[in-house]
């Protein structure tokens, strides 16, 4: 397990606690892009853990990885980044990365039975 990845859970898990308080969460919607340096696997693993005793307890966590995406400021092609130093397919490293770094709770679902 990577302290990282349970630094970020625990964060995850905060935010949805401050949030809903009072509620029993069913399901945490993440999306964690292929850039953003968090494993999701990782995450996963530190959910069910760093979860117990809150708000999340036993809620499923479904996670989307978004791909990485750049965007040339020499010839002005957008492109798939495979990793945060990308270089265009025309040569040039002036190249923005512009999806695929995020790290964002996308929705968060409850149940009915408190």
């Amino acid at each position: 397990m990577s302290v990282h990845e349970l630094a970020v859970t625990e964060s995850v898990i905060a935010a949805i606690s401050m949030q809903l308080p009072d509620s029993q969460v069913a399901v945490v919607h993440l999306e964690i892009g292929r850039l953003s340096g968090v494993m999701p696997d990782a995450v996963r693993f530190c959910f069910e853990l760093a979860g117990e005793g809150t708000c999340v307890e036993g809620a499923r966590l479904d996670i989307t990885e978004p791909e990485g995406t750049g965007s040339c400021a020499s010839c002005g092609t957008s492109f798939p980044a495979r990793d945060a130093l990308a270089v265009c397919p025309c040569g040039s490293a002036d190249v923005t990365i512009s999806g695929g770094a995020e790290l964002t709770i996308k929705a968060v679902e409850v149940t009915d039975d408190v």
